[in-house]
């Protein structure tokens, strides 16, 4: 057999593999709603990236609050850092970064669509004493990572999202 025959069955067995698995590529979002607000006072660039995430995926429109008819609320964000492990002189050498972002999805009347809710990411990675530059630039990589992480897990959960009864 060819070495282009052998590429070509390879990637048609890729391709029944991947469909077999469930495997799709994310399509566009859609909601209940047709409009939204982001309400995130204490987290500007994570409100920015949802703006930008729903405005490119989602079926519903972003506008103002007065105009919306419902408004994420995301009143809390917290990023934390913990020590993960310790090596036998007593210096770090593995950090825990977490992100925690409380949530709310309600109407202008107050009614929940969804209720108050909490996503929390967790990132490691290894520290040296010798690259501290690399790490503190690899930690700020991270935390980007994991906000886009939280941003990604908010637009299914609103997906979920239902009109009270």
């Amino acid at each position: 057999m060819s070495s282009s025959r052998r590429a070509c069955v390879a990637a048609i067995g890729a391709g029944l593999a991947l469909a077999g698995c469930g495997f799709h590529l994310r399509g566009r979002a859609t909601y209940l709603f047709t409009t939204i607000a982001v309400n995130s006072p204490g987290a500007p660039l994570l409100a920015a990236e949802m703006r930008r995430a729903l405005d490119e995926t989602g079926s519903a429109k972003v506008v103002e609050a007065k105009d919306a008819q419902v408004i994420l609320d995301i009143p809390v964000v917290a990023d934390d850092k913990e020590v993960l492990s310790l090596s036998s002189a007593g210096s770090v050498q593995e950090y825990l970064l977490i992100k925690r972002v409380t949530f709310r999805l309600h109407d202008a009347n107050g009614n929940d669509w969804l209720p108050v809710g909490e996503i929390t990411v967790r990132r490691s990675y290894t520290f040296n004493e010798n690259e501290v530059l690399a790490r503190g630039t690899q930690e700020q990589r991270l935390l980007k990572e994991m906000q886009t992480d939280v941003v990604q897990q908010l637009i299914r959960r609103l997906q979920a999202a239902k009109k009270p009864a």
